[in-house]
């Protein structure tokens, strides 16, 4: 088991994301967290209380009984951190935003480096190179906007983006050594950034809380519903989901292996490190309370940086990165008895399960050989015996709007005989709460036929996993049928009905792949009727499409 190799507890409260790490004298890391009465707090146990301050001035000297605690007074409520070097010296400096201005302050020297406007507020800071920038820039994301600040407080980077900025991260996204502007924001969109010009868009299904930097072009994200991932540019490796939130994430090789694991903090307290390449959990801790966030900082002072992760009540952990060949200690004895005994859980069920499986067979036999009473056949049916040839029946339907009812789109279910559907489970990200909706219909309503309402929010493509029961009305068991169907990206789009006036405006514009490619692209994006072919497309009425060649 890997434990603290230090703990602190500094007795202050911490808001959640408000965590930073800095040599702000360029030799010392110290630690930096806002609080909820619109101060800073830097705790700095090296100077010996050598850190300028006084009358005047943001930085005081702390009042509390906490040694080495000193306090920054902002003002207003801080919404943002981060630390950094903007300078040709080593000299970290602290970035604070708020609201309605942005702060880098040069906490060494007690002074404010520049103190800018920020009518879009700051809900998260990055720092580092970006492209065509020769100088590290700040960068800070508000509503809708992104900007850039050098050391001199020149705004040296300014773009828009779709909706109010959640999270920041740099990296270089298209392995070209140079690093690309990664921004999640409220829209459910990860969007990455080129210098001002947007090269790739990935749809998420909550607000994207929180971004990190792996290695490479990997990047871990958190999102608003509790869920947590890894992406490989716009492929997604993998992701879990929580009841909790996810607070805070973390790039850093815990196991000493060389690559970066995903640190994860959560709203309950807990801490745990996963896997980047399968999200295999390999370390966890727990907290008294809600985590604030994780930094790393070599705050022993030994040559090695530790994570150091703070909870909101100011409890501060710090950990130290194990051999490679000790890796294998980093989980808890617990743990593994958490193993064994889900193994254990597991072996019952599938026991269960092989039961029902003879019983069934059983009665099978019974049925169709040598016994034929009609009790036989009652069980045969409450044992949930269904015809051999018994198959599963989907279809999509769009549905207009009236006046009850939105425009949505209807997922229906049927068998092919008599056999009925007793509930039916549907799993999509995006579209219903918790990711998963079920039907029972009561048993007066249970037919071989059901129909289930979809409202799509947003026009993008999305997975259908169903799960359906079916069995007979009297039946106690019943045969599971797993289906996979998607909805196409523009499912709520239909063809203009034929009394539907033509529009007296249109558009024309040229279209770079051949017109067979363009039919697919139809056919694959938009639920048809029937499908769209070149024939069609060519003589359809309301829409042209002529090839150059």
């Amino acid at each position: 088991m890997l434990a603290p190799l230090f703990t602190l507890k500094l007795k202050q409260k911490v808001l959640p994301r408000r965590v930073a790490m800095g040599k702000f004298d360029g030799v010392n890391p110290n630690l930096a967290c806002a609080t909820a009465a619109g101060k800073v707090f830097i705790h700095n146990p090296f100077t010996g209380g050598q850190m300028k301050s006084g009358a005047g001035s943001r930085l005081i000297t702390g009042e509390s009984n906490v040694p080495d605690l000193y306090y920054l007074n902002i003002g207003q409520q801080v919404s943002a951190m981060g630390a950094g070097c903007l300078g040709a010296d080593e000299k970290d400096t602290l970035f604070v935003g708020s609201q309605t201005h942005f702060l880098a302050y040069d906490v060494h020297n007690n002074s404010d480096l520049f103190y800018r406007e920020a009518p879009d507020g700051v809900n998260a800071i990055a720092h580092g190179y970006i492209a065509d920038c020769q100088v590290p820039l700040v960068f800070t994301g508000g509503n809708c906007s992104i900007s850039g600040f050098a050391g001199d407080g020149d705004d040296k980077f300014w773009t828009v983006t779709g909706d109010n900025v959640c999270s920041l991260a740099l990296l270089d996204y298209n392995q070209d050594n140079i690093n690309e502007l990664v921004v999640g924001s409220e829209d459910f969109e990860i969007r990455v950034f080129h210098s001002d010009e947007m090269i790739a868009e990935i749809t998420e299904t909550e607000s994207v809380t929180c971004l990190a930097a792996m290695s490479g072009s990997k990047f871990g994200y958190a999102l608003g519903n509790g869920t947590v991932g890894v992406y490989d540019r716009s492929t997604r490796f993998w992701r879990i989901k929580s009841k909790n939130q996810a607070v805070s994430i973390f790039a850093y090789d815990l196991d000493g292996d060389g690559v970066n694991e995903l640190i994860t903090g959560w709203s309950s307290g807990k801490l745990d490190a996963r896997s980047s390449h399968n999200g295999e959990v390999i370390f966890k801790d727990n907290f008294g309370a809600a985590i604030a966030g994780t930094v790393e900082g070599d705050y022993r002072k030994d040559g090695k940086k530790q994570l150091i992760t703070c909870s909101v009540e100011g409890e501060v952990r710090g950990y130290s990165p194990v051999n490679k060949d000790s890796s294998h200690n980093l989980m808890d004895s617990n743990v593994e008895q958490d193993m064994i005994r889900e193994l254990s859980q597991r072996k019952n069920n599938l026991i269960m399960e092989l039961k029902n499986y003879s019983e069934n067979t059983k009665a099978g036999k019974e049925v169709g050989g040598m016994t034929t009473s009609a009790t036989t056949e009652v069980d045969g049916i409450q044992m949930g015996i269904i015809p051999a040839n018994t198959q599963l029946q989907t279809s999509l339907q769009v549905t207009t709007e009236t006046e009850n009812m939105p425009s949505h789109v209807q997922l229906l279910i049927n068998t092919t005989n008599n056999t009925v559907i007793k509930s039916v489970m549907i799993f999509a990200e995006g579209i219903f709460n918790g990711e998963s909706h079920v039907i029972h219909p009561p048993p007066s309503n249970i037919s071989s036929a059901l129909s289930v309402p979809i409202f799509p929010p947003k026009d993008v493509p999305i997975d259908l996993h169903v799960k359906t029961f079916v069995g007979h009305k009297n039946s106690t068991q019943y045969h599971v049928f797993e289906l996979s169907r998607q909805l196409p990206r523009f499912t709520l789009y239909i063809h203009a009905p034929p009394n539907t006036p033509k529009p007296a405006s249109f558009v024309t514009f040229p279209v770079n792949e051949r017109i067979n490619r363009v039919v697919m692209w139809l056919n694959q994006n938009f639920l048809l009727d029937e499908e769209v072919s070149t024939v069609s497309c060519t003589a359809h009425s309301n829409l042209l499409l002529y090839s150059n060649q």
